[in-house]
Parts: C-alpha cells; sequence; structure tokens
C-alpha cells in the first residue's frame, strides 16, 4: 500500500529538487545479483533517501503545480521560454494555499513585501510538500508544470513574488535564478568508440563509471574515474569540486541503468551536457571491442 501511495505521490508532486546547498534523493539499486552468464543480472531500484523526502500525502489532496513529468529516457530538453535561442531553465520556490484562503495569501504577499523570506512562510503555511524544503521546488523547464504557474513563472522578473490561481490553490511564485537548459542525452556505443579515438576526448571530457570496484575489476575501460554508486554518500556532496559541470560528461555502468540514475542526478545538479552509454560496458563489449570481457 505504501509504494503504491509512494507512486502517486511522486506523480503529482514530480521531480523536486531540494536547494542547491542539499544532496537530494537519488535512486540506489539496492541489490545486484549475478551469474557467470551475461544475460542473468537482477537490479532492484528503490528509493534511497539521502536527505528527508517529502511525506506521503492522500493522493486526492493538491500537492504541487508539477503535472506528471514525462519518462526521463526520451531525453528531451523540453519546450521552454527561448532568450538568445536558448531553452532556459529556471530555479523556482513557492507556497500554496487553499483557493478559499485568499485572504491568507494576501496577507502573505504583503509580509513578504514587507521584508519577510517566501521560504521562512513556505515551512509555515504551504499545503505543498514542498514546504520541508521551503517551497523549492528546484530547477524546471517548460512542460513540467500546469500552465498557469507555467505562465506565471516564466513571465516573472527575477527575485518578485508573483501569485497566480491553479488547480491546486494560490500560489506565491519566485524565480530566484535562470540557466541555459541543459542536456540528458544517450550515446551508442560505436559512438562513444568513434569519440575515444580522438587524442582530445580524455582532456576535454569526462568520464564516469558507477559499478562497484570488483567489477571494474573484471572489465573496464580507459580514462574512466570510478565512482560506485553505492557509495554515493562519499563521493555525491564533493562532486562540483570532483568535476567540472561545464564539461561533456560521460556516465557508464554494467548495462546502462545505474548510469542513467547518476545522468539524472547530475543534470539536476547543474551539469550541463551529460551521457548516459547506452547498454553500459556490456553492450560495448558485445557490439565494439571483444577484447573487453564480458560477465
Amino acid at each position: 500500500m505504501a509504494t503504491a501511495m509512494s507512486r502517486v505521490c511522486q506523480l503529482r508532486v514530480g521531480v523536486t529538487i531540494p536547494k542547491p546547498s542539499l544532496i537530494p534523493s537519488i535512486f540506489i539499486f539496492s541489490s545486484f545479483s549475478s551469474s557467470s552468464s551475461s544475460s542473468s543480472h537482477t537490479f532492484t531500484n528503490t528509493p534511497f533517501p539521502i536527505t528527508s523526502t517529502f511525506p506521503l500525502r492522500s493522493s486526492s489532496l493538491p500537492l504541487s503545480p508539477f503535472t506528471s513529468i514525462k519518462p526521463m529516457a526520451s531525453y528531451s530538453t523540453g519546450s521552454g521560454s527561448v532568450q538568445d535561442g536558448r531553452p532556459r531553465e529556471l530555479l523556482v520556490q513557492h507556497l500554496l494555499v487553499k483557493e478559499d484562503d485568499q485572504r491568507l495569501l494576501l496577507d502573505l504577499q504583503q509580509r513578504v513585501s514587507a521584508g519577510e523570506d517566501l521560504s521562512d512562510l513556505a515551512v509555515e503555511y504551504s499545503i505543498c510538500p514542498s514546504k520541508d524544503e521551503g517551497g523549492m521546488l528546484g530547477w524546471v523547464r517548460k512542460g513540467q508544470m500546469v500552465p498557469e504557474f507555467e505562465e506565471a513563472a516564466f513571465s516573472a522578473p527575477l527575485n518578485k513574488v508573483v501569485r497566480c490561481k491553479t488547480k491546486f490553490g494560490w500560489h506565491l511564485v519566485q524565480v530566484l535564478s535562470e540557466r541555459e537548459e541543459s542536456v540528458l542525452e544517450d550515446i551508442q556505443p560505436d559512438e562513444l568508440h568513434v569519440k575515444i579515438q580522438d587524442p582530445n576526448f580524455l582532456d576535454e571530457a569526462q568520464l564516469i563509471d558507477v559499478r562497484e570496484p570488483e567489477e571494474v575489476a573484471k572489465a573496464s575501460l580507459p580514462g574512466f574515474t570510478v565512482l560506485p554508486l553505492r557509495q554515493f554518500g562519499s563521493w555525491g556532496p564533493e562532486i562540483a569540486t570532483k568535476l567540472d559541470p561545464q564539461k561533456d560528461t560521460y556516465v557508464m555502468c554494467h548495462h546502462g541503468m545505474r548510469s542513467l540514475q547518476v545522468a539524472k542526478w547530475l543534470q539536476s545538479q547543474g551539469f550541463r551536457k551529460v551521457y548516459n552509454i547506452s547498454g553500459g560496458i556490456h553492450a560495448y563489449a558485445v557490439q565494439i571491442d571483444p577484447s573487453v570481457p564480458t560477465y
């Protein structure tokens, strides 16, 4: 029952990113079993909260301006507003009250105008689960939010608190920052192989292998930094010092599933171009280089 409710909550809440100083939740593959056959591997992905997550609410409650998020596997860059020809992402926080609490909304807006912080008021008054993060919705793009909220956010001046009404209730919305939309793409083994042949590639890009050390000992590719997913707690908080968010970043695992989770997380952390190696090292070994062992 809890699992089903969690799925409903995730769909209604959407992809919520905590304030930049916090480590977001990330999906950890909690079990990994293998046999001698390369095709018999079982992965179970369960949400592992690195920080506290939103409390579960009844699915009948209005939770957030987010619509159901399209699967990230499509790697769509969305259709956000264009500035100088580039789609934008906005860093947004908000406060949500019920539709019939308009008097409270106006009072809170006056308090913000008088100098109070929207995030502090969100913790106390908002009915959105994001209240636990001070109303922070993280970096959002067009297509992730209901139309009324999207219009308000993408037309609001930076740092100015505006209000809008959606089917969830009344919102106070504040855009804290904006940036060029990041990119998350799939790259096929043959495409990666071509890039590796370029002697400048390893200097210009950064490559991450998120498999466990015992897996890397069985099969590896040159130039990859090993950051095991199960050790996320040790390297995750320092990712901005370990890697350059402005560089093209390639992520690999065994079959491309764990790497996709890390690739999504890197994108949420502001990495501008992230590539998930489709099929992982297994596909590379089978399709490109038979000298690389399979396991």
